[in-house]
């Protein structure tokens, strides 16, 4: 017998530390090692809402002036790309304060928009505070200038990269060292949202006037071959077509493209913000009312809707996801142009609407 959710018991998720902690917890391995002599078995740092965390350390070694210490990113029950990867730290003397250096993995900032500027390492600024942090906090403890050169790497991360939005946003090489507060936790929505907001960054600081927000990669596909876009113009919209919009209010652009399913923008249409099947469901009842065919009440899909209904119904589809994305902008930071594209599982175009 299928269980109600009410009979389920509720699992809690393990959070787990973002790279930054990592990188923070090595650079004091190494420092603590290269001014003392000797690695600690164990390093503990301080995150920026004060929660102190200790790592084991994964990699040592050393040589003269120089130290170098690892530690083994856990991403608790969150699905990261990184988790298990290495986060090293080398450190040594530098001419003049704190030098923050790319190594093997750790990308390239190659475009504007980021919140670090172009030719540096993609360490973000928060963890760059936070290794500052560890230096100066070492330095008085063992009487020593805080002139320091880290070098950042991670085994592998070039090809960790690929799986991640880092090629698009102009971030060449390797993984970005990230974090706000030093915690991973699971299935971030807001580290989604974040994402969309740098690329949109990205997209305006590069000069582009057209973006586009998919909710997937078939009408990502469908959607970038339509209106012959770059990479960097495709957002990773998902499931949040309220953040991106919400975001573009702030940083508009001359033109917005959205596509996605039938199915999810069936959700946009009906006035939802977030798309995820969690968290919105389809009122079939008002499909059946927009397409006057009752028998729409009892479809299984959105898809079998269609085969009954047929175009008319993904025409209305379009218009009315159209004008709940306007609603949403409020008339604040309006693109010029605006269209929604619906498409099918296969990719096909099924309707399309525009302003």
């Amino acid at each position: 017998m299928k269980k109600d959710q009410s009979d389920l018991e509720p699992v809690r998720l393990r959070r787990g530390w973002a790279t930054g902690a990592c990188a923070t917890a090595a650079v004091k391995a190494a420092l603590t090692a290269l001014w003392s002599g000797s690695f600690p078995a164990k390093v503990r740092i301080v995150l920026p809402k004060g929660e102190t965390p200790s790592f084991d350390l994964a990699r040592q070694q050393s040589g003269s002036g120089w130290a170098e210490a690892g530690i083994e990113k856990d991403a608790g029950d969150d699905p990261d790309v990184t988790h298990g990867a290495v986060i090293c730290a080398r450190v040594e003397p530098s001419d003049s304060g704190v030098i923050f250096v790319a190594g093997e993995g750790v990308g390239l900032v190659t475009k504007p928009g980021l919140p670090i500027a172009v030719g540096e390492a993609s360490i973000n600024p928060v963890p760059r505070q936070m290794m500052t942090g560890v230096v100066e906090e070492l330095a008085a403890k063992f009487g020593k200038p805080a002139d320091i050169r880290i070098t950042i790497s991670v085994p592998g991360g070039a090809e960790l990269a690929k799986k991640t939005w880092n090629p698009r946003l102009g971030i060449e090489g390797g993984i970005s060292i990230l974090g706000t507060t030093g915690i991973v936790r699971p299935f971030s929505c807001a580290a989604w949202i974040a994402s969309i907001h740098r690329g949109i960054d990205v997209a305006r600081a590069s000069g582009l006037t057209h973006v586009a927000g998919c909710t997937g990669n078939t009408s990502e596909r469908v959607v970038q071959e339509l209106h012959g876009l770059p990479d960097h113009a495709m957002l990773d919209m998902g499931d949040f077509v309220g953040g991106l919009i919400k975001y573009l209010r702030r940083h508009p652009v001359d033109r917005l493209t959205i596509g996605g399913g039938i199915g999810k923008l069936t959700k946009l249409a009906q006035g939802a913000r977030d798309l995820h099947s969690k968290r919105s469901q389809v009122d079939f009842g008002e499909l059946a009312e927009w397409a006057g065919e009752p028998r729409l009440d009892n479809a299984n899909s959105v898809l079998e809707a269609y085969e009954i209904a047929g175009k008319d119904l993904a025409d209305q589809i379009a218009k009315r996801a159209l004008n709940r994305a306007l609603e949403i902008f409020d008339g604040e930071g309006m693109p010029r142009q605006m269209d929604v594209v619906v498409i099918d599982r296969a990719g096909k175009i099924l309707a399309q609407a525009q302003r």
